[in-house]
């Protein structure tokens, strides 16, 4: 996941740079953008016209998919598991009551429209996120004397017999996996996002977006890791070799153990989580459906309607059957975005260059205007 995260800087550089250069502009001022459009727009320009209308369309099937998968029912689905494990409500049907309340709560915001999007995404998501990382901080520091192990272990994990044992294409294979799962680099999701912004170098949104698989996959995935094995050194809550079946479960028994009653605040932060997810990538699926079949309230409902009987659905299930869903349409919404992002590669470059270009110039200016204001005084 750390390679992952690292090569995923690069594509989600380029996805976004690309999100804003091709973006369309409504005459109401609403900003439609992603992969649909520099896949439609910019291989236009190259030549490759059917080919990047082509693109575009699957691309926009699977987003409408991958926004039902991961960015849906994975997200229930783990808020439910979490919810059910801390009550130990043992009933059958307790996750599918937790998901008709969350798409209640859902269905009240996406209605609302971006705008409702973006200000309660802003004010969950960081506190959220404060909260996980202050308590991983303090486990870590609690335990600094095993950190070297438990990278160690993650060492042999990997690139030792054991690793080779375990399939070391099968363990990268994973790890990408999950790291795209994560920071959504390479996906193309992000773009979607990132095209609403304001600027006037869609290289400049791009070196922004480029932190987030940083920040997100090499710094706070690690972070889980490392809390996950080292108190599994102390509880032994895992065996090598079996595989897991649990997902936020297992993190909150590990958090558990050191921070008695964690699990309540973990909850809390994966509900939270879980919310800001989903009302963000219906927007991005809600994207994908405008770019096939126009914009219309009757066509926005048909697709709020659905994206809300997912999220109980998923909150029903296994979450095996969620994951594989949700892998199959990361995967899918890959390709074609990454054989655009590949053609367009000169595109990209070029945005780049003028983006230095102009920081180079406004310097220049501002160096001048200190050397003139010295010799006036």
């Amino acid at each position: 996941m750390i390679l992952a995260g690292f090569l995923g800087m690069a594509s989600k550089f380029a996805e976004c740079t690309l999100g804003v250069k091709y973006r369309d502009v409504g005459e109401d001022g609403t900003v439609y953008g992603g992969p649909m459009y520099y896949l439609s727009k910019g291989l236009k320009e190259k030549g490759y016209g059917k080919i990047g209308k082509v693109l575009a369309v699957v691309f926009a099937v699977f987003v409408i998919g991958g926004s039902f998968g991961g960015g849906n029912m994975f997200q229930a689905n783990q808020a439910a598991a979490q919810f059910v494990q801390l009550f130990e409500l043992t009933g059958g049907n307790a996750g599918f009551y937790f998901g008709l309340v969350m798409a209640a709560l859902v269905a009240v915001v996406i209605i609302g429209g971006i705008k409702r999007i973006a200000s309660v995404t802003e004010k969950v998501v960081p506190f959220m996120a404060g909260i996980y990382v202050l308590a991983a901080l303090v486990i870590l520091a609690a335990n600094w004397h095993l950190i070297d192990d438990a990278f160690n272990l993650i060492y042999q994990g990997a690139f030792t017999g054991l690793g080779i044992a375990g399939g070391l294409i099968g363990v990268m294979i994973q790890g990408i996996r999950r790291g795209a799962f994560s920071n959504e680099a390479g996906v193309g999701s992000a773009a979607i996002a990132h095209s609403a912004v304001r600027t006037k170098y869609p290289a400049s949104e791009g070196i922004v977006a480029l932190l987030e698989p940083f920040v997100d996959t090499v710094i706070i995935c690690t972070m889980t890791a490392l809390v996950i094995i080292i108190t599994n050194l102390e509880g032994g809550f895992m065996t090598y070799g079996v595989p897991i079946t649990e997902g936020v479960e297992l993190t909150a028994i590990a958090f558990d153990s050191v921070i008695p009653n964690f699990s309540i605040i973990l909850t809390i932060a994966v509900i939270l989580f879980a919310f800001s997810t989903m009302i963000s990538w219906s927007y991005y699926g809600m994207q994908g459906w405008i770019y096939l079949f126009g914009k219309g309230k009757i066509t926005d409902l048909v697709y709020k309607g659905l994206f809300l009987v997912f999220v109980v659905i998923g909150a029903s299930i296994s979450l095996g059957a969620v994951i594989d869903f949700s892998d199959a349409m990361i995967f899918a919404m890959v390709v074609p975005n990454i054989i655009g992002v590949l053609f367009l590669t000169p595109v990209i470059k070029k945005e780049l260059t003028r983006y230095l270009k102009a920081i180079k110039l406004k310097k220049e200016a501002i160096d001048d205007g200190a050397e003139d204001h010295q010799k006036n005084m």
